[in-house]
């Protein structure tokens, strides 16, 4: 087991400087954040590209393994959270086939998983919307096979604005659609494990752990915080909006020793790679490394 952090929050530099700061820092490997490039607003936490995976040889995939690895880390996986259930035909599409870009260029530079998302339309049903998965995901699934790589579906509904009320933007957040997603792809699609889902859904952590834990291929770092006057003035069908409150780990609500006691026992052995979308960390470089090493400095002594 190895800590790590999504690069995400560092849009501006490097990779190699990102990977020379958390080498140096005691972070071990990194979830590489692989947007495509484009110009405009993008949202919050994405848009940033540290591999051009539309680009990037083989060669130079080697290459840049190897100098990360003289930086003391390792990519654990690629990381690109769209939403392939999209509404728009074209936007769903054109994200679907970067998607398939990220799936050929992690099996181009030997990176066994790409992170991702399932996505889904907020105007449909949880039903409808796997029905609509059903005819688009074993396509990407052939093509991660094709290329020796395996996708990882984070947990997390995409519930954070008002365009994304009621449905979200990702089904798989739940035990129902993950016994549905185990079934229909096997072992092809593993969960990308994130705790602070289950906190605002009131989902037991424990339990989740003991029945999925198997079936957990990477996992992210992350705490939620609950506004209790947010959930006093909107009351739990605005879904989260205005009370879940994402934080650094040991800042929020997620029990991390239970965490980490659960994936010991469910034999997990994988990365714990630190996600920061915590507005009290963020604002300038300086902040966003000031949270990052607090995450570490919690989580550490439980990483083994």
């Amino acid at each position: 087991m190895k800590l790590g952090l999504l690069t995400a929050p560092f849009p501006d530099l490097p990779l190699t400087a990102v990977a020379d700061w958390a080498g140096a820092n005691g972070f071990g490997v990194l979830e590489v954040a692989c947007w495509p490039k484009t110009s405009g607003p993008t949202r919050r936490y994405a848009g940033t590209v540290h591999i051009d995976v539309a680009a990037i040889s083989a060669s130079e995939g080697r290459e840049l393994v190897a100098e990360l690895g003289e930086k003391g880390v390792t990519i654990s996986a690629l990381g690109y959270y769209p939403n392939p259930l999209h509404p728009d035909p074209a936007h769903r599409a054109a994200v679907i086939d970067h998607l398939k870009t990220v799936i050929s260029a992690a099996g181009c530079i030997g990176v066994p998983l790409v992170n991702t998302f399932l996505g889904g339309d907020a105007a449909k049903s949880v039903d409808a919307n796997w029905q609509d998965a059903m005819t688009i995901w074993p396509a990407i699934a052939a093509h991660a096979r094709d290329n020796g790589v395996r996708i990882a579906i984070e947990n997390c509904p995409m519930i954070f604005s008002q365009d994304e009320w009621p449905g979200g933007h990702n089904i798989a957040y739940a035990p129902v659609i993950w016994r549905r997603i185990i079934e229909a792809f096997g072992g092809e699609i593993g969960m990308n494990f994130d705790p602070s889902h289950l906190v605002w859904q009131m989902i037991d952590q424990a339990r989740f752990i003991r029945e999925f834990g198997p079936h957990m291929a990477h996992v992210h770092a992350k705490d939620l915080m609950i506004d209790r006057d947010g959930l006093y003035e909107r009351g739990i069908l605005s879904a989260g909006i205005g009370w879940q409150v994402p934080r650094m780990p040991g800042l929020g609500e997620v029990d991390w020793p239970g965490f980490f006691s659960g994936l010991y026992r469910a034999g997990y052995d994988g990365p714990i790679v630190i996600e920061h979308e915590d507005r009290q960390f963020e604002g300038s470089e300086e902040k966003v490394k000031r949270g990052f090493l607090l995450a570490r400095d919690v989580l550490s002594p439980l990483v083994k």
